[in-house]
């Protein structure tokens, strides 16, 4: 996944109503939109090195975007709109490997009533649900945490995906770790119980649980390299 253009590095001011922070650039202030709706939990430090993306867009109120927030001298990639074209494009050039046999991708696809999963992947004769989320959490050295907040829809996804289960689809679900500082992955406990205990049971209903990190470049940020999960 590449930026559309080159990002403008500045220093966190804070973040408020959610979607705003500001950040400082060059002795200026400026207002950003923060397309991340969790909590960030360790990431919102005041003068933490963060970069920016401008749009050109005329229609837009808010003309930068927060791409990436620097923790502990470690980039963070904190967009979760990139999470699912990071993902894509892994899948399309066969990055991932217990994932490499499927043919044919589809994003966004529908299941039931109310419930669209991230991708349907398909091979000559099974069909797969992958669901991705994004981690940003880490509050342990190499160590990559999620949630960082309670994720009732996450709860809800992993529901749904055992339910696909049942109905003969494999079923995926990869934590996307959008950081270059950890080498393995665990589940929050403490901050949300019931989806950690969701996901053990899932995993003995046989969800498939995968678990990637990212490499940052001035270019764009691209999935890297399995990593260790602890469950």
């Amino acid at each position: 996944m590449n930026f559309e253009k080159k990002l403008i590095s500045g220093l966190f001011i804070k973040r408020y109503k959610r979607f705003f922070v500001d950040v400082k650039v060059n002795n200026q202030i400026i207002t950003a939109h923060c397309p991340n709706t969790g909590s960030m939990y360790g990431l919102l430090k005041k003068d933490n090195k963060v970069w920016i993306s401008k749009s050109d867009n005329p229609n837009r109120k808010l003309k930068y975007t927060l791409e990436i927030i620097e923790d502990k001298k470690s980039k963070v990639g904190i967009n979760t709109h990139f999470t699912n074209k990071i993902v894509h494009h892994a899948l399309q050039n066969k990055l991932i490997k217990e994932l490499s046999n499927f043919l044919e991708i589809q994003p966004e696809t529908k299941y039931g009533a109310n419930t669209r999963f991230d991708f349907l992947i398909i091979d000559k004769k099974i069909k797969a649900f992958l669901e991705v989320k994004n981690v940003t959490l880490s509050r342990k050295k190499k160590l990559a945490e999620f949630p960082d907040s309670v994720t009732s829809r996450g709860l809800k996804h992993i529901n749904e995906l055992v339910n696909a289960g049942k109905k003969k689809y494999k079923i995926y679900i990869l934590f996307l770790v959008q950081r270059d500082d950890c080498d393995s992955f665990s589940i929050a406990k403490d901050i949300d119980p019931n989806y950690s205990i969701a996901l053990r049971k899932a995993v003995k209903n046989n969800l498939n649980v995968l678990c990637y990190d990212c490499k940052f470049s001035t270019k764009g940020i691209k999935l890297n390299k399995k990593m260790k999960i602890k469950i």
